[in-house]
């Protein structure tokens, strides 16, 4: 039984019998009751404002073609942000980390080994 139609009667079209064998056989390929598969195929084409006589090959190709475009759109998004946003700040490390370090001025260190004269005094002498 279809669960929430249980207490529902049964109706009977008159479809001819060549339909009607393959409207059974495409409702067991989707493992529904003949009447849930009805029901579903009105919902999906209700649902998608769509009439059961219009091709999709248009539309889907159609609807393909605005989905690359935006796929497009977002790739160039990123590399924009790529370019903008990220090399830079890495460029900035990179060179950084290149640059020689300051060259080392040498050290003035106090010299001890002067020979004092009788004319010079140190302190504390």
């Amino acid at each position: 039984m279809d669960i929430g139609y249980e207490k529902e009667r049964f109706e009977s079209f008159k479809i001819k019998a060549s339909v009607a064998k393959k409207f059974r056989k495409f409702s067991k390929g989707i493992s529904k009751s003949q009447s849930m598969t009805l029901l579903l195929m009105l919902e999906f084409f209700e649902h998608n404002g769509i009439a059961p006589t219009e091709t999709l090959g248009p539309k889907m190709q159609t609807l393909e073609g605005l989905i690359k475009k935006r796929i497009n759109g977002v790739i160039a998004i990123l590399k924009d942000i790529e370019k903008t946003q990220t090399k830079p700040p890495a460029g900035m490390l990179i060179a950084l980390q290149e640059q020689q370090e300051p060259k080392k001025k040498p050290l003035i260190l106090e010299n001890n080994n002067f020979r004092a004269d009788k004319d010079s005094r140190t302190p504390g002498s």
